[in-house]
């Protein structure tokens, strides 16, 4: 299947690419979107072309209130709305009362628990019916992607990952917002490259990889939050 995918959409444009996955999964091909440069991109394919693919968030409940801005425009200037998943309450009340709000902080472990029950749990039920799931990822992003596929197989999920901007530069998504005229967080502009939960999140400093700032404290090659890991 993967092969037949990868030769189907050769030399098409990313919209078209969209256009032909959108017809073949129909009503099983879903976009998550994390409001970043690169998803605000796909995002702008999906919609501004009126292709049929589902648009949807996970709303961990720490992220920045610049990323909820964001997340306005964008329903405003494409008059559609962004489908939001939350974390189970349960889940996180019971995180919250026994570690308290800032557990991520203490371990690896407890880290990753806090993006399980925020972000992996959540991601799960939005690909429940979804045989096609469709990320922002770029290979030139951390080197915990550098072998990024623009199709593959997520055994977790059960499910094919298209990668579209796989082998765009971070110069390329940017020529593409400002040509398009596209919505994006105001972060980017105070040194944000990558932009996840408000306490697991600082600005990059000049020379640092793009995702280093994205738990800060931790070894770059264990720095992924559970939703991409092979």
């Amino acid at each position: 299947m993967i092969q037949e995918l990868t030769s189907a959409i050769n030399g098409l444009k990313p919209e078209e690419q969209l256009k032909y996955l959108s017809e073949k999964f129909a009503g099983r091909i879903a976009f998550s979107t994390s409001f970043g440069q690169e998803d605000q991109v796909i995002t702008d394919l999906i919609l501004r072309n009126d292709i049929p693919i589902e648009v949807f968030t996970l709303d961990t409940g720490r992220m920045f209130p610049e990323t909820y801005k964001v997340w306005a425009r964008t329903n405003e200037t494409y008059k559609k709305n962004i489908k939001a998943y939350f974390p189970d309450f349960n889940s996180t009340e019971k995180l919250l009362n026994e570690k308290g709000p800032f557990s991520f902080y203490d371990s690896i472990d407890n880290r990753k628990e806090c993006c399980r029950i925020r972000k992996v749990e959540p991601l799960a039920r939005a690909l429940k019916n979804i045989d096609l799931w469709i990320t922002g990822l770029r290979a030139e992003q951390s080197i915990t992607r550098t072998d990024l596929q623009f199709f593959e197989h997520d055994e977790n999920h059960n499910t094919i990952k298209f990668n579209p901007l796989k082998d765009w530069t971070l110069q390329q998504v940017l020529e593409y917002i400002n040509k398009n005229n596209v919505p994006y967080n105001s972060l980017h502009d105070k040194g944000f490259l990558s932009i996840g939960c408000e306490p697991c999140t600082r600005a990059v400093k000049e020379g640092e990889d793009i995702r280093a700032g994205r738990w800060w404290w931790e070894d770059p090659e264990k720095k992924e939050c559970g939703l991409h890991v092979k």
